[in-house]
């Protein structure tokens, strides 16, 4: 209860009869609205973001509901495939067995961080960033990659469904989920300043291979976070 009267108070979801005794009474299209709430909470969508995307103009309940199922999909495969791997990281910790290069494809697919690294020490090499992100992730176990590998796929849907329901990248919505992403880098990899931040913005659409990373999220992601992260710092 005390939550729809949360809605009410911040006008996400407004009773259509209040009784005289002041009891909330709800019609069809009320619990509609407040199933689309849940969904979008449960995507990691916060509740003005939310409020902004179900009162946009023209806002497509049918197909918002297609994309909410299409990305939950892709969600439930992804945390399956995490779950046999966080069961096997489970036993290889019982036995004291380190990450192989196999079990590394396992977290992170066709993207294999080591592939990488001989190129991010050349271009980064005498870096701060670079040599604390060296120092930190040494000590990473699987289970550590599996959680960084969920945080980032929280965070693609989330950009990717303020995509999909028309949200401006230069919109306070985008930027709320710009400063999750910045605030993932910085905890597990490096201090992340708004520079280097605008810097890796332009790298996603700049490197085939990072856009292509967020192209198999959603078509336009790439960019539509390179021009999210850009907007935050202007």
């Amino acid at each position: 209860m005390r939550t729809l009267h949360h809605y009410d108070a911040i006008g996400l979801l407004t009773p259509n009869v209040r009784s005289a005794n002041g009891y909330r009474q709800y019609g069809r299209a009320q619990i509609a609205r407040l199933q689309e709430v849940l969904f979008f909470k449960e995507l990691g969508f916060p509740l003005d973001a939310v409020k902004t995307i179900v009162e946009t103009p023209g806002y497509d309940r049918r197909a918002a509901l297609e994309q909410h199922r299409a990305l939950l999909e892709r969600r439930t495969e992804r945390m399956l495939a995490m779950l046999d791997a966080v069961d096997r990281a489970i036993t290889a910790e019982t036995k004291g067995v380190g990450m192989t290069n196999e079990e590394m494809l396992d977290v992170f697919g066709d993207f294999d961080p080591a592939e990488h690294a001989a190129e991010a020490e050349q271009r980064w090499g005498d870096s701060d960033a670079y040599r604390q992100s060296t120092r930190r992730t040494a000590s990473y176990s699987k289970a550590d990659w599996l959680d960084i590998k969920r945080e980032a796929t929280e965070i693609n849907a989330a950009f990717a469904e303020l995509m999909a329901g028309g949200t401006q990248a230069d919109s306070g919505e985008a930027a709320a989920i710009v400063d999750r992403h910045r605030a993932h880098i910085t905890k597990w990899f490096y201090d992340c300043s708004p520079e280097i931040h605008t810097g890796l913005g332009r790298m996603y659409v700049d490197d085939g291979r990072f856009t292509e990373h967020f192209e198999a999220d959603a078509e336009g992601l790439a960019r539509y976070v390179s021009e999210a992260i850009a907007a935050r710092y202007r």
